[in-house]
């Protein structure tokens, strides 16, 4: 989830060039409708979109899915202590800044999704 479509379709096609099924929203509002519980492996979410922050939205996706696991994008410099002020209850470990390279990302994914990383294996 991406409001910037460039940066969701370079992270789609990077992503499914090494075997990820991706889903891609630019709307968070069109994410949320569309959700479905248990079918995700993994949310990217950037934090700063319109209409609902990737904070909001997560808090309203594992509503929805306790188990769904997230990782947040973010394009600035971000402090975990002033995060833990404003979301007291988040209990997220996995922040991933941007820009990043696809193999970045990729590694990434793979971490938190407790698989072996696909990056040299296209």
């Amino acid at each position: 989830m991406d409001d910037e479509q460039d940066i969701a379709s370079a992270f789609t096609i990077g992503l499914e060039q090494y075997g990820f099924e991706v889903d891609v929203f630019n709307d968070p509002e069109d994410a949320l409708s569309s959700f479905r519980a248990g079918w995700y492996g993994l949310l990217l979410l950037d934090i700063r979109m319109p209409k609902i922050n990737g904070f909001e939205l997560y808090r309203n996706l594992s509503n929805k899915d306790l188990n769904v696991k997230v990782c947040f994008m973010i394009a600035y410099e971000l402090y975990y202590e002033a995060l833990k002020k404003d979301y007291p209850s988040l209990d997220v470990g996995c922040f991933i800044q941007k820009p990043i390279t696809i193999d970045d990302l990729v590694k990434h994914v793979c971490t938190e999704l407790c698989i072996p990383s696909r990056v040299g294996n296209l």
